[in-house]
């Protein structure tokens, strides 16, 4: 995880392993989007090969040797965020890909996500069940999502989506939340918290107030 703001200048390291006679291909995936086609760059070559909607000077790719490439990220601004991959041949396996570096980026201008909590349905209470769903909007595609019971972390029982992205090119994220009937019912509070950089919002939420 690279943690940037914007303006800054960033940059990704890929090492090719054992093979020396090879290019590196980069790419950027954004939450729950196809991965796109950034730089292509081989050791023997004069300038790299840019993807559609990408080029210089913003991306530049350059080698310190004959396995090991840089991508580097001119101007970083909060579209920039994404997750970054370093994809090379490999006679063996065909086409190896890099874990990825998520590139998180942060601005003093990014609004704090707006929250809504909804309380269980009346179906679940019925059940002995209950969960309770966080929606954040206008958010980053990384921000981070926790709970909490009475002021303490709740740490099972937590299953949120990957973020979806939005046509103003925020981003929303769910989070759910199982709890027992009971803890429900005796009016206990909760809390999710959703964070990115030094942005936080927070919503409680509880049966009496429901």
């Amino acid at each position: 995880v690279v943690a940037v703001t914007t303006g800054e200048t960033v940059s990704i390291d890929c090492n090719l392993g054992t093979d020396s006679d090879s290019a590196a291909r980069w790419y950027k995936q954004i939450p729950g989007g196809v991965p796109q086609f950034v730089i292509f760059f081989y050791h023997g070559d004069s300038s790299p090969f840019y993807g559609t909607g990408f080029s210089s000077p913003k991306f530049t790719s350059t080698h310190q040797s004959t396995t090991d490439y840089r991508l580097t990220i001119k101007n970083i601004e909060e579209g920039d965020s994404a997750v970054y991959y370093c994809n090379t041949w490999d006679d063996s396996v065909v086409w190896v890909f890099g874990q990825g570096t998520k590139l998180i980026v942060t601005s003093s201008s990014l609004r704090p996500p707006v929250l809504t909590v909804f309380p269980p349905s009346s179906a679940e209470l019925q059940s002995n069940k209950a969960s309770l769903v966080c929606l954040s909007s206008q958010s980053g595609p990384f921000a981070d999502v926790t709970w909490m019971s009475g002021g303490s972390p709740v740490v099972t029982g937590i299953s949120t989506s990957t973020a979806v992205k939005q046509p103003d090119q925020t981003f929303h994220i769910s989070s759910y939340l199982a709890i027992q009937a009971s803890d429900w019912n005796m009016d206990k509070v909760y809390t999710c918290k959703v964070s990115l950089g030094s942005q936080t919002a927070e919503k409680n939420i509880k049966k009496s107030e429901c």
